[in-house]
């Protein structure tokens, strides 16, 4: 069974049924090292503690967008998104064997990540 979402500000957090950490944070920006600081501190303050696994994982990361696509290096998104994890998720960001990172037309803006341990 899934645990209950974590809610605080324009993040959200939970434990899927498989045990996989599954995040949404409402909103958009450009700057995608506010991303790193909005979930490095929503993991410190507000989510439970979770031990870092030391396998591998799969990351998979949608930018959900309204209009016209953001300039967004979704790269450049990853790269913060995977910082945030680090030393919450897994050990060292090096842990990442599959990483899936894309965007699409949705109803609201906002970024969903999904992050499960392989094997």
């Amino acid at each position: 069974m899934s645990s209950d979402w974590v809610k605080s500000g324009k993040v959200q957090a939970r434990i899927t049924e498989d045990g996989a950490l599954e995040v949404r944070c409402t909103g958009l920006t450009t700057q995608t090292k506010y991303y790193k600081t909005l979930l490095k501190e929503f993991f410190r303050k507000e989510f439970p503690p979770l031990r870092p696994g030391y396998g591998e994982y799969s990351v998979h990361i949608m930018m959900e967008y309204t209009g016209d696509p953001p300039w967004m290096d979704l790269d450049n998104l990853a790269k913060a998104l995977l910082d945030s994890l680090t030393g919450n998720v897994f050990d060292d960001d090096h842990q990442v064997a599959r990483l899936l990172v894309e965007r699409r037309q949705a109803e609201r803006e906002g970024i969903w990540l999904l992050a499960e341990a392989m094997g």
